[in-house]
């Protein structure tokens, strides 16, 4: 990419693009009310109503006055912010490929990806409910899935479509161990980070899952989570993306900021599923 050739909407579009393809915690959240976001600080406002009466109804019979609904207002805070600053030598430039930047950009994209992830993991003390296994093996693993997912049913979520299930790798050792059959198809094959399915809802393994180690050394402990899609909400903006030539070098530089936030929106559709793994 030559300085020239640069134009900023293109490669914001390219770098959501990457975004989007990295995402695994933000592409199970509810993206819905990003709205336009200028700078950290902003506030998104999320709005929804209460619950409706269902009655009785009689033939020939007049029906109450109708119901004032409630409505309910909550604020997600747009107060996380991240950037990016690169350079590329024109020396090294012109001995790699001409395509160099747009893998200097799939690489940050993939970074700030990870931090947006990890900021919406670390909400899971906001679970409505939680399901512990203090020593996690493969026999009893599927259990507590099962009993997480139980729950949700509790809470009346009963689309099971509408259910994921996050969980670290070493959990997802544990869950593949337990010789169980995950529904497969080719488009969970095909999404970043799933696994396949129990009881049709998605497992997807990320990194970013929060854990701490437990009191007695040799174990710790994974947060992972068993969530509607609508849970947790999730905005972000690409606030600037610049190039530019740093007056001290021949090279070319690239420098972004981006702005995310994330709020527990439904805590009753989350369940914090706690599992204890031996470390090896």
């Amino acid at each position: 990419m030559a300085i020239t050739n640069f134009i900023p909407t293109i490669w914001s579009e390219n770098l959501y693009t990457q975004l989007d393809k990295q995402y695994i915690a933000v592409a199970n959240s509810n993206r819905e009310f990003e709205g336009d976001i200028k700078e950290k600080g902003a506030v998104v406002k999320i709005c929804g109503v209460g619950s409706v009466a269902v009655s009785d109804y009689t033939k020939n019979t007049d029906m109450s006055t109708p119901q004032s609904l409630s409505d309910t207002v909550k604020e997600l805070a747009v107060d996380q912010a991240k950037y990016f600053n690169f350079q590329i030598d024109d020396i090294d430039r012109a001995q790699c490929s001409p395509k160099l930047m747009d893998s200097a950009m799939k690489v940050a994209a993939s970074a700030l990806a990870n931090e947006a992830d990890a900021y919406v993991y670390s909400l899971y003390s906001e679970a409505g409910n939680t399901v512990k296994l203090e020593s996690a093996n493969a026999e009893n693993i599927i259990n507590g899935i099962i009993r997480a997912r139980t729950k949700l049913y509790e809470n009346n979520v009963s689309d099971a479509n509408d259910v994921v299930i996050e969980v670290s790798p070493a959990v997802a050792e544990l869950i593949l161990k337990a010789k169980v059959s995950l529904a497969t198809d080719n488009t969970a094959a095909l999404e970043n980070g799933c696994i396949g399915s129990i009881g049709g809802c998605k497992i997807y393994v990320s990194n970013n899952i929060c854990s701490d180690s437990a009191s007695v050394s040799g174990t710790t402990f994974y947060k992972c989570m068993v969530r509607t899609k609508r849970a947790i909400a999730f905005a972000e903006q690409l606030s600037e993306i610049n190039a530019y030539r740093p007056e001290k070098r021949f090279a070319d530089a690239v420098k972004g900021l981006y702005l995310y936030g994330a709020k527990v929106v439904y805590s009753g559709e989350i369940v914090l599923l706690d599992i204890g793994v031996a470390n090896d």
